[in-house]
């Protein structure tokens, strides 16, 4: 392992705001408009790592950073849209610039003010760009929302979030329908269609009669700009604030995973939705970053063919692909005729040999795999031009992290021994904060390191490998599920007494949701209520959170204070 990390000692998060503004020097506007990679290609792994400084300034905008500066009048694309037909549109920096700044003028109107909460239930879509380069240009605090979330999970993040306005299609019209009256902060709702609701204001004839002409607010890269919620892996999800400099600090592993960027005709795609992360920063923010247009495209299911035809007729290069979706182009038998992909970056599970192998004879490329979590992201990632990948290993330290094993108080571990993964502080990734849960926001850290909660080892090469979980987190199809917020939705249906979930193994999602259930007097377990059951979730939550299997039982296994006792249910299968 590389010693400490050249220059993230002389980084002083936290102190930034009370930098003197150079927005109006002379030179500012170039220099935002000249800014470029993060790393210095490096013919190693280790100069990589050695040579490294961030760059971080006092003062940053990701709507500047991510969109203004390309939008220079001569229609450089941004987007490229494919609808559910194939019919695609393309879309400029100019009008994605354009149209954010009429947007930020109609929050503007309808009095957000800097600092409020304004969520994005959208799928990928031109509209979500819109209103998150809008929100950051406004100084307001975006939160992505998974579209397919139900009306549970919705109305917990609304309402701890305390957003005042939201902007939606006509599928999430008619969720906050049914949970607009229990969300008092929630002022404005916008609805993407062309539909006329009362109660809701129509999102684009609004911005069509909106001035052009908004000046960005002066911002700090350390001023609040997202707030993106966890998995709720123990109680209810938490949701991780982070400031304007989370680009920046997603940077040098999205750089050496996609095989340094940018590069002349680089076009990414992901199926990731752009509500989490992953989706969001490490592939729409990032690569707008440097001017790299994507695709978007929302399929309703993940066709393996499909994928492949539209990456094959748009040229795309650069990919995020989940183990899952490779797993399932892998069944599926596709072939690379016509796909030329330059990158493949992957995380969220090992791919191991077999499937590895797979990739590099399909696509003649190695997928690089990355760690992080929504708290500290891309701390971790791998290119097999700078070192060998090892099958199961996740990698090695991202430039400008300091990545270690420790125990729970902060200290670190010797190579080779099994302990937390943890990341040394400060660095430009990591969230300001849990919203308003000091509490937790306190035990992520011991001593100098974010404690990730993941355990791992560290060979003596400087590879991480990854060894299990600290809670009971079921990784799901490329998505991170807590089971508390399953089991308190399973709760709500009248036949529940008691519920508790874990993860099996599965050969495709890596693990299926399992829902063990003691139910009230009256009631007896069927075929017929456990799909009662499964629907009811699908409905309150989300498509990948619902129970996959459900086994009745008459006892849970408890422990004396009476917290069940998971691992062995998971025993059990």
């Amino acid at each position: 392992m590389p010693g400490l990390v050249p220059g993230i000692h002389e980084l002083r998060l936290g102190s930034r705001s009370k930098c003197v503004d150079g927005r109006n020097k002379p030179g500012h506007d170039d220099a935002v408009r000249k800014r470029r990679a993060m790393l210095t290609e490096a013919k190693s792994y280790d100069e990589l790592y050695r040579n490294f400084r961030w760059d971080v300034p006092a003062r940053f905008n990701m709507a500047e950073a991510c969109c203004d500066r390309h939008a220079d009048g001569t229609g450089r694309l941004a987007l490229i849209y494919v609808d559910e037909n194939g019919a695609t549109t393309r879309t400029s920096f100019d009008e994605v610039a354009d149209m954010s700044r009429r947007f930020a003028n109609v929050l503007k109107a309808d009095g957000l003010t800097r600092g409020d909460r304004v969520a994005v239930f959208l799928s990928q879509s031109l509209e979500l760009p819109i209103a998150h380069m809008a929100a950051f240009r406004s100084g307001l605090i975006s939160i992505p929302l998974f579209a397919l979330f139900g009306e549970d999970a919705l109305e917990f993040r609304l309402s701890n979030s305390q957003a005042k306005a939201i902007i939606t299609d006509e599928a999430g019209w008619e969720k906050l329908t049914k949970v607009r009256d229990r969300l008092p902060y929630l002022q404005d709702i916008y609805v993407t269609s062309s539909a006329v609701h009362a109660g809701a204001k129509p999102f684009w004839s609004a911005i069509e009669t909106a001035s052009e002409d908004f000046a960005t607010v002066d911002t700090s890269a350390d001023d609040p700009a997202l707030i993106i919620y966890t998995s709720g892996t123990t109680g209810n999800p938490k949701g991780a604030l982070h400031a304007h400099r989370v680009v920046l600090g997603h940077l040098p592993n999205v750089e050496m995973c996609h095989n340094f960027l940018p590069r002349p005709g680089d076009l990414m795609w992901t199926p990731a939705d752009w509500a989490w992360i992953g989706g969001l920063v490490n592939g729409l923010l990032a690569f707008w970053y440097h001017g790299i247009p994507l695709v978007g495209h929302r399929a309703r299911k993940f066709e393996p063919q499909a994928a492949m035809q539209m990456m094959a007729d748009l040229s795309v290069r650069n990919v995020f692909l989940p183990p899952t979706a490779l797993k399932l182009m892998r069944q599926a038998g596709v072939k690379h005729s016509g796909v030329k992909l330059r990158s493949i970056f992957t995380g969220g599970e090992s791919l191991g040999g077999e499937l590895l192998g797979w990739v590099r004879e399909t696509f003649g490329i190695d997928a690089h795999e990355v760690f992080g979590q929504t708290e500290c992201n891309l701390v971790i990632g791998s290119n097999s031009n700078l070192f060998p990948i090892r099958p199961g290993a996740m990698g090695k330290a991202t430039p400008g992290f300091d990545v270690r094993i420790v125990n729970d108080k902060g200290e670190e571990l010797p190579t080779g021994q099994r302990g937390i993964i943890g990341v040394r502080q400060p660095c430009p990734v990591t969230m300001l904060e849990y919203w308003c849960n000091p509490e937790a926001t306190a035990k992520k850290y011991a001593g100098e390191f974010l404690l990730t909660g993941d355990l791992g080892v560290q060979d003596e090469d400087g590879y991480f490998w990854y060894v299990s979980r600290e809670d009971d987190v079921i990784t799901t199809a490329g998505y991170r599920v807590g089971p508390s917020e399953i089991e308190h939705t399973l709760m709500k249906h009248p036949s529940v007494a008691m519920a508790a979930v874990v993860g099996i193994p599965d050969p495709i999602r890596t693990e299926s949701i399992k829902a063990w259930i003691v139910l009230r007097p009256g009631f007896a377990g069927s075929d017929a209520l456990a799909r009662e059951i499964q629907e009811f979730v699908k409905v309150q939550l989300a498509a990948h959170e619902y129970p996959r299997f459900v086994e009745f039982a008459e006892t849970l296994p408890m422990t004396a204070t009476g917290k069940v006792l998971r691992r062995e249910l998971r025993a059990k299968g």
